[in-house]
């Protein structure tokens, strides 16, 4: 059968003239989709003499290009395109037509289940620069903009050796926004340049990191539906019954895989019913961003979302075609095993195209360093791999991270075959504990789940299967103890230790945030513990100072305000923002951090030691772990001097070691960081007291 015979088939069948089942239209349509790709550059292209429009929507009957002098203009001139035997729907305009805007409207097959609605016009899936009214449908205009940029000679910074990784995991937003930071444009792309400041770029070189890995910023929805309006309802027909802030904060709400988000711009706003994106200079302010943070040594890693997408806007697929685009159930609703209704069909083979080409294009256009992809096991394998290929095309330096689970799956192994690094939780559990009211780890003198003395040495040396772990490679373990997810390290061990709760209110901030002796304690092994195993390592934004999310008081009718918050998505507010007051209240802490990241820049052997120059002490407790670093053993890594780490979990022994021969001296203790003066001199036992670490060096010859 011809593409033709087979695309009026599936007309004839949806819009009832054919009396076919159901199973036979879906027969029908996968063979159509299954015909259907094309190697056309999509899109808007504006060359020399004219300008050309793509978009492959391969069930529709009619696409018009609407194209608008003003990004605000309720009507437009409207163009009907022509389609080509592969989908794709095509308009070519002579002349250059930048500073213009457009979008489409898209007849289709009408029956239930379909979301065709040519009434509304939808901004191109390619979009590089988008103009969004500020409700929750996120009416937009795609911005027809010239992109060219002095780069000035920038290149990408990831290091060669990703064990040498240092990353910050952080909102954009958040690291400025705070009055704290003492930043003049608080909360975008211009904020985080400002140098000289109390926080943002200043504070993040202060702190030492050589990585940010950003919450995402491709352009996202970030209104949701109205609070317990139930005339209004997502993609999965649920009325927002747990939203009262009507927002989207942190960002996993994809709308455009090429553009930037707006509101993070000088003139971003969420005033209801404004224009975010007008004249498109989020395209330009962060490449800036980029740009400068490149030159203070920082590669800059994006979070990316594609196994779902925005779950209540006029998104351009879900119009385009729900049934290419979105994995659907037997009665043609949206899947939801991402959690969020619309599960994106990876597969396919022209949204395989757009996910790859979305990666290439943030690589050439942005300089972007690397990728940690949101729910990475709901992203086909083929997809994943064809990820890896062409992006170490651009950079053979990129670092790929997968968050390795999602959909009812959980695959670090899978991804680390293909090369790809990944969130080590199985750390995170072991160390630190994955609940902390009954499911504390090593640092609360416990092991989590099935951890054991064996398996929390095997975090030492990278997690990796011959020692029963998960990764072929120590490059491949991006070790953490948190993230943007769950509670923050310092309100896990606040909580753990007894000294808080998530029900009750905090009566008096600032007390609440400062540690109690056994509280930094904690925090300090911790950090001892991450900053001394082997691979790359992530700290979450005020991971450092041991940060509390409690509620922020708005005009939100929250009843949970004053206290703790363990998934703050929804607040762009002083919940989230990082109060740099906060870090002189935890200075201690915070210098632990910094001192503990200037040693595993100094010595490559904290991070990228092969497993044999890793030498385990014996110890007559589980929760005391001892280990050599032994640089006569490191070949490819720089330095003659060795090192032995110390670790005691144990809340209520002193640990005891007998040292090798010589002299070492103490660079860590319970107290302090000291790489330019010893803190003590060790000659044949190491001391280390409940629930700390220490960290002695021998200089070699």
């Amino acid at each position: 059968m011809s593409i033709k015979n087979i695309l009026l088939t599936v007309i004839m069948a949806t819009i009832g003239t054919t009396a076919i089942s159901a199973r036979q239209v879906a027969l029908t349509r996968e063979k159509l989709f299954a015909s259907l790709y094309s190697t056309k550059k999509l899109g808007c292209t504006v060359k020399k003499d004219g300008t050309t429009f793509r978009l492959f929507a391969p069930r529709s009957t009619q696409v018009w290009l609407v194209l608008f002098e003003n990004f605000d203009d309720e009507k437009g001139e409207e163009i009907k395109m022509v389609r080509d035997s592969c989908g794709v729907w095509e308009y070519y305009s002579f002349g250059r037509l930048y500073g213009k805007y457009y979008g489409y409207r898209i007849e289709g097959p009408k029956e239930p289940g379909e979301k065709f609605d040519s009434s509304i016009v939808i901004s191109d899936p390619y979009s590089k620069a988008v103009v969004t009214k500020n409700n929750y449908h996120h009416p937009a205009r795609t911005f027809i903009l010239d992109t060219k940029y002095d780069w000035e000679g920038d290149t990408f910074v990831v290091p060669t050796n990703h064990n040498e990784l240092i990353i910050y995991e952080a909102h954009l937003r958040d690291l400025t926004a705070h009055p704290s930071s003492g930043v003049s444009a608080r909360g975008t792309y211009p904020g985080l340049t400002e140098k000289g400041k109390t926080g943002g770029l200043s504070y993040l070189k202060e702190l030492g990191i050589n990585a940010v890995e950003f919450l995402p910023l491709q352009k996202f929805g970030n209104i949701e539906i109205p609070y317990k309006n139930n005339s209004v309802t997502n993609d999965s027909g649920e009325v927002n019954t747990w939203n009262p802030y009507e927002r989207n904060h942190w960002g996993y709400m994809t709308s455009y895989f090429f553009a930037p988000e707006t509101y993070y711009t000088s003139d971003g706003t969420m005033v209801r019913g404004d224009y975010n994106g007008i004249g498109g200079r989020a395209v330009k302010e962060m490449k800036d961003l980029v740009k400068t943070l490149h030159r203070e040594g920082i590669a800059v890693i994006m979070d990316v979302v594609y196994n779902h997408v925005s779950q209540y806007d006029y998104n351009p697929f879900k119009y385009i075609d729900k049934f290419y685009y979105f994995n659907t159930d037997s009665s043609g609703n949206f899947t939801k095993a991402s959690g969020c209704g619309n599960d994106f069909y990876t597969s396919r083979p022209m949204a395989r195209r757009l996910i790859i080409e979305s990666i290439k294009y943030w690589m050439k256009e942005y300089h972007i360093d690397g990728f940690r992809f949101d729910l990475a096991t709901m992203i086909d394998w083929e997809t994943c791999k064809q990820i890896a290929i062409e992006a170490k095309k651009i950079n053979p330096n990129v670092i790929l991270i997968a968050e390795a689970w999602g959909g009812g799956k959980y695959d670090p192994p899978g991804f680390s075959d293909i090369g790809w690094a990944s969130w080590n939780d199985r750390f995170r559990n072991g160390v630190k504990g994955q609940n902390p009211h009954n499911d504390a780890g090593f640092i609360f003198g416990r092991f989590q789940d099935k951890n054991s003395n064996r398996s929390v040495k095997s975090f030492v040396t990278g997690t990796l299967r011959q020692d029963g772990g998960m990764y072929l490679q120590k490059e491949h373990s991006v070790n953490y103890l948190e993230s943007h997810d769950d509670n923050t390290m310092g309100d896990f061990i606040r909580i753990a230790t007894g000294t808080a709760t998530e029900t009750t209110l905090v009566a008096e901030t600032d007390s609440h945030v400062k540690l109690t002796s056994a509280q930094l304690a904690l925090s300090k092994i911790a950090a001892l513990f991450l900053c001394t195993s082997q691979g790359p390592l992530m700290i979450h934004e005020g991971q450092e100072y041991a940060r509390s999310k409690v509620i922020a008081p708005t005009s939100v009718p929250d009843l949970r305000v004053g206290m703790i918050d363990r998934n703050s998505y929804e607040k762009d507010n002083e919940t989230n923002y990082l109060n740099y007051y906060h870090r002189d209240l935890n200075r201690e802490l915070f210098d632990y951090y910094k001192g503990l990241i200037d040693l595993r820049k100094q010595y490559p052997i904290f991070s990228s030691a092969p497993k044999e120059a890793v030498e385990f002490l014996s110890t007559n407790d589980d929760f005391l772990i001892a280990f050599k670093l032994d640089a006569k053993k490191t070949k490819s890594v720089k330095g003659k001097d060795n090192f032995i780490i110390i670790i005691n979990g144990n809340p209520t022994k002193t640990g005891e070691i007998n040292l090798p021969k010589g002299k070492w001296s103490v660079i860590a203790n319970d107290k302090r960081v000291s790489l330019k003066k010893p803190l003590a001199m060790l000659t044949n036992t190491a001391i280390v007291p409940a629930t700390s670490g220490i960290i002695i060096m021998k200089e070699g010859k």
